[in-house]
């Protein structure tokens, strides 16, 4: 309920505003996302709060379309185990994201985005190795280190002005090391300045 009066109250305002004609120039630009992080696979099912910061510059290939560069940090959160097996401990999931990134714009202000790259992230965890149902007792194996995987998602949102836009994204990270494969999804609300 309260993600939908997040979104309501985000498209309300988002068709509240003037339109002003967005500049497909070519720049830096800093974004931040904050959203809701998920994670079902490897005995973990759960989310958490995401986060992203990220900078970078495009290039401006045609009116309509941005081809760039972009390196940030993302923290995914932290997951717990499933009722069953708490042996394996919570899961925890951060790092460092390099890659390209692309502004599309299908009107003036709307646009679509898409992103892709490497993902350099530490991770924590565990995962089941055996199970003995005669006394009911897992064999774990815990996982701490860094795995050098990959990222991708896409977006769209509003370009409020040259300058500044919102957006609804969805990014996929990635993420596995010595059998701990953690592969958490990220939605969030992201907010863009250009300069």
């Amino acid at each position: 309920m309260k993600n939908m009066l997040l979104a309501t109250a985000l498209a309300s305002a988002l068709f509240a505003i003037p339109a002003a004609h967005a500049a497909n120039d070519s720049g830096f630009f800093l974004n931040a996302q904050v959203g809701q992080a998920a994670l079902d696979r490897n005995g973990y099912d759960g989310d958490d709060t995401g986060y992203a910061l990220n900078g970078g510059y495009r290039w401006a290939l045609a009116p309509n379309f941005l081809l760039g560069v972009e390196g940030g940090y993302t923290h995914l959160g932290s997951f717990d185990p499933k009722g069953a097996i708490p042996a394996i401990g919570s899961a925890e999931l951060k790092g460092w994201t390099v890659g390209a990134n692309a502004h599309f714009n299908m009107t003036d202000n709307w646009y679509l985005s898409g992103r892709a790259g490497y993902f350099r992230s530490d991770l924590k965890g565990g995962y089941v190795t055996s199970f003995d149902p005669a006394t009911n007792v897992y064999g774990v194996s815990h996982i701490d280190d860094t795995s050098s995987k990959w990222y991708a998602g896409v977006g769209f949102g509003y370009d409020f002005n040259n300058n500044f836009s919102i957006g609804l994204n969805y990014d996929y990270y990635k993420a596995d090391k010595n059998g701990l494969d953690l592969n958490p999804r990220l939605v969030s609300v992201s907010g863009e300045y250009r300069f």
